[in-house]
């Protein structure tokens, strides 16, 4: 595919745009070495000092490359000098606009339009709203060839998290195991698609309201193996121990465990194993292991006792189970 004059790469999906970056970085490297990559951020990122790298001359053999962060900061009325660069391209130059959008801060409409005059590409990059998911799995999938069954793509998601780049790697490696056309149920997407880290640390708060400590402790010393920090291991570990909570004290109003299940986000087997595992407790002792896990956050925070982190961590772990 022939480059462009231009790029604007913009959205809330930062994580996507982290990629969309490493590749226009890649592509550089392969194209022009090195040295044909130029990349302004900073103070070097102003509106004028782009403009200045657009206009400038060059030595240097091949395509050339210039790469600008934090365009999200400039207001609409500083996009002129850009856009003026812009009005006659370069030679042989590629410049891509990487724009992180948040809230109300979005790429300015003076870039939107001086990128599109330059002839040049803009394609935004958006997170899909959780309870969309579903549908953009089975989208996406359809687009590989592959057909997602009834209820195949809500477990997926359950499977292994809400990112989307997660979910599109995991499809891709869907496609290349089951080859084009394949159908494929909720068995195979628990079976054949990989535990992410978040995956492993949703088992780990599972072995905990299972009363596994063994199981428990072992997951813990394996995701802290692999550089895990800690508090997302204890945030995890609150969160499923809150909604195991919420679902006694659901059970014990009166509400079925039926109803309760279908409002669980995890596939059937899950749900039906969770419900089991909950019902071995009563408010009591899951409000006092919610309260282990606060006590835990707090000294991890340097309140309490001093003690290594991961020693406190073991003995909430094992108090809970207890």
């Amino acid at each position: 595919m022939p480059l462009k004059p231009a790029y604007l790469i913009h959205g809330d999906d930062h994580g996507r745009i982290g990629e969309r970056r490493a590749a226009f970085c890649a592509v550089a490297e392969k194209t022009s070495g090195p040295g044909g990559l130029e990349i302004l951020e900073g103070e070097a990122a102003e509106p004028e000092n782009v403009a200045a790298a657009l206009s400038a001359m060059t030595l240097a053999m091949g395509w050339r490359f210039i790469l600008v962060d934090g365009a999200e900061g400039w207001k609409e009325a500083e996009v002129a000098p850009v856009a003026q660069a812009l009005k006659d391209p370069p030679p042989e130059t590629s410049i891509a606009f990487f724009i992180r959008e948040e809230g109300r801060t979005k790429a300015p409409k003076a870039l939107h339009d001086a990128v599109t005059k330059a002839g040049g590409v803009i394609e935004a990059e958006t997170n899909v709203k959780p309870w969309e998911l579903p549908k953009w799995v089975a989208g996406k999938a359809r687009e590989m060839g592959l057909t997602l069954e009834q209820g195949a793509a809500k477990a997926l998601v359950a499977h292994v998290g809400d990112r989307q780049q997660r979910l599109l790697r995991e499809l891709e490696k869907l496609a290349l195991e089951l080859g084009d056309g394949a159908h494929i149920g909720i068995e195979d997407v628990e079976t054949l698609t990989a535990a992410s880290a978040e995956h492993k640390i949703w088992a780990l708060a599972d072995a905990l309201v299972a009363r596994d400590a063994d199981s428990a402790q072992r997951l813990y010393l394996e995701l802290r193996a692999r550089g895990e920090k800690q508090f997302l291991l204890q945030l995890g570990m609150a969160r499923r121990l809150r909604e195991a909570l919420d679902v006694v004290t659901r059970l014990e109003a009166g509400v079925s465990a039926g109803e309760i299940r279908k409002t669980l986000r995890m596939p059937p087997k899950a749900a039906q194993r969770f419900l089991a595992e909950v019902q071995r407790f009563d408010r009591d002792q899951l409000r006092r292991a919610v309260e282990v896990i606060a006590d835990l956050e707090y000294t991890s925070r340097g309140g309490g006792p001093r003690m290594d982190e991961d020693t406190a961590a073991l003995r909430a772990i094992a108090q809970i189970a207890a």
